[in-house]
């Protein structure tokens, strides 16, 4: 998931997004706690998805605040 295209998706699609990853990643804990996750790598990559994804949302944050600081 690269950041360019999670920049063009909304606030609220992004929220979902998060959401989702978040849901994946504990399945996919629960997978490695019971040895049943024959990619661990996996781990590492939903939560650097969610760490982008929050990365995202929060520039979007910042920007919004910063344009009502403005007018």
């Amino acid at each position: 998931m690269r950041a360019s295209e999670l920049r063009e998706k909304s606030e609220v699609e992004l929220e979902d997004l998060e959401h989702e990853l978040s849901e994946e990643l504990f399945k996919l804990r629960m997978k490695h706690f019971t040895g049943q996750l024959q990619q661990v790598a996996l781990l590492k990559t939903k939560r650097r998805d969610i760490a982008r994804v929050k990365t995202i949302l929060r520039e979007k944050e910042r920007a919004a605040f910063a344009a009502e600081e403005n007018e």
